[in-house]
């Protein structure tokens, strides 16, 4: 157990937290860095990342994270391993407090807890998560060209990821559990006037196979009823887009959330109702969720840190 104190506490690793210890360091503002329960963040659980700026042959993303990390390390950020367990939000400088017993006093924090992505819960999605399971196809689909891919989910996002994978798949998928989208009608549209999309109405996936990755799916029509019927389809790539849950619950009640659990920040800034406390990366951003733009809002919350310091 330690006491410590120190002028801006940082939640979470990934692209934001990395980021803000980067900017936070070089600003003199020695800050403290709990990486949580997946240090690294999300990407650390993708395939090759082709999409971020200065990797011209793609990187691994868990090596991605590890360079993020040394620099922010190089430039005497304090970065532990532990999970932060509660937070006094009362008054400041903020009482917070680590799953190893560190009590850690903030003038500033930074959240950087990032979002989860929703899973069907089959076994198969663990088993080949990496393999061809992927809940990102902004992130993914460029290593499907002209292959077949499936998008589970009914609903804008997943009308959207299946009219981007259409870009490079030659046939898409889209596993839709009830009879409808619920889309809206110009994405439901879209959708339905391309021709390699195909529409698996009244569809539950049951399982994957494929012996270095997946291969197929396992589906399931009208599931529980008298026309329950049973088949495989042949896919090399299987995208989850039924929705991404950010990781605040820590910071309920006192922190605003919008309608979907989302961080709100104000002013196109990264600071939240809470003067003080900012938020970065996927935790506060339902619509983008790229590891650039992660970075680019971990770096906006060191400064809006930094210049919060020098004003109080």
């Amino acid at each position: 157990m330690e006491t410590i104190k120190t002028k801006c506490l940082i939640i979470g690793s990934g692209p934001a937290g990395y980021t803000a210890a980067i900017y936070t360091s070089r600003a003199n503002l020695s800050p403290v860095l709990y990486e949580g329960m997946q240090p690294g963040g999300q990407l650390t659980i993708t395939t090759d990342i082709e999409n971020f700026p200065g990797y011209p042959e793609g990187i691994n993303g868990t090596e991605m994270m590890a360079q993020f990390k040394q620099q922010a390390a190089r430039f005497g950020a304090d970065i532990r391993p532990n999970i932060i367990s509660d937070i006094d939000f009362s008054k400041r400088p903020f009482l917070c407090h680590a799953d190893n017993g560190d009590e850690i006093y903030a003038d500033t924090i930074i959240i950087a807890t990032g979002a989860s992505a929703k899973y069907l819960g089959l076994p198969d999605e663990e088993k080949y998560r990496g393999m061809g399971v992927s809940a990102c196809a902004t992130c993914d689909g460029f290593f499907y060209r002209k292959k077949k891919v499936a998008v589970v989910g009914g609903g804008d996002t997943a009308c959207e990821e299946a009219l981007y994978l259409s870009t490079l798949a030659s046939e898409v998928y889209l596993i839709v559990r009830k009879d409808h989208l619920r889309a809206s009608k110009v994405m439901q549209r879209r959708v339905m006037d391309k021709e390699n999309i195909k529409i698996l109405f009244n569809t539950n996936t049951v399982g994957l196979f494929g012996e270095d990755g997946v291969e197929g799916a396992h589906l399931v029509r009208h599931k529980g009823t008298d026309q329950e019927e049973y088949y495989d389809i042949a896919v090399d790539g299987f995208f989850l887009a039924i929705g991404h849950q950010p990781n605040t619950k820590l910071f309920e009640p006192e922190l605003e959330l919008d309608n979907t659990g989302y961080i709100k920040t104000f002013d196109g800034t990264t600071a939240t109702n809470i003067e003080g406390v900012f938020a970065a990366g996927d935790v506060a951003d339902p619509r983008y969720r790229q590891a650039i733009t992660a970075a680019g809002m971990g770096c906006k919350a060191a400064i809006d840190v930094d210049r919060f310091l020098l004003e109080h």
